[in-house]
């Protein structure tokens, strides 16, 4: 596979000879910027949607907790990558021990290739390891758009009195690339770190990188 240097604020387009013909599906890549419908240090948005197991799950329900939603996609290189060099499985399993909820989102549109139903979302969930509080099925794209959640691997922490405070990408290595992603910055673990230790976060945002979400067209 080759990789392709990014920055922040532009993913580059890619062909298909750069990416594997099995990871296109619904695969697309777009600008993206910090701008978000919510503004850090701000209430989060409130949410009700149905989780991998038919459950109703909302933000309230975690009151009192840091929460950290993650965009996903089974189809983006991106987050492959995040899950192949082993780091989100890390993560998600440091924040479960800290007391964080972990909280995976899809957002693809049923009539979108990228959209998986509920018992085969959970499936390529454990296929690669994730092990999230609860994979939340967001088919009509409202919980995506209300945080304003634009790629596969767009990170959001919402701490415990509701108060939205990083949003951005999961780390500074933008990359398909497993190995580079050992390498990287995490954005996230940063955060958290910082919540943790009771300091304000210190890095609150950044441009997120990664595959443009498969909302409705």
């Amino acid at each position: 596979m080759n990789s392709f240097p990014l920055n922040r604020r532009h993913l580059l387009a890619a062909t298909a000879v750069s990416i594997p013909a099995l990871m296109l599906g619904s695969l697309s890549f777009a600008e993206t910027s910090t701008t978000l419908p919510v503004a850090i240090g701000k209430a989060a948005p409130a949410f009700e949607v149905i989780d991998a197991s038919k459950n109703k799950r909302t933000l309230a329900e975690f009151k009192g907790k840091t929460v950290v939603l993650e965009w996903t996609s089974p189809s983006c290189p991106f987050a492959k990558a995040q899950y192949d060099s082993g780091r989100m499985q890390e993560l998600q399993k440091w924040s479960a021990k800290n007391g964080v909820v972990w909280l995976s989102v899809l957002s693809s549109h049923p009539s979108r290739s990228d959209y998986l139903e509920p018992a085969k979302a959970e499936a390529f969930n454990r296929s690669r390891g994730g092990s999230p509080i609860a994979l939340l099925i967001d088919a009509n794209g409202k919980v995506g758009r209300a945080f304003g959640a634009q790629t596969a691997n767009h990170m959001f922490v919402v701490d415990r009195s509701g108060v939205l405070i990083y949003a951005g990408g999961i780390d500074d290595a933008e990359s398909m690339d497993a190995k580079k992603v050992l390498r990287a910055h995490n954005f996230v673990r940063a955060a958290l770190e910082d919540v943790l230790a009771s300091r304000p976060v210190r890095v609150p945002t950044t441009a997120p990188s990664g595959c443009a979400l498969a909302y409705a067209g």
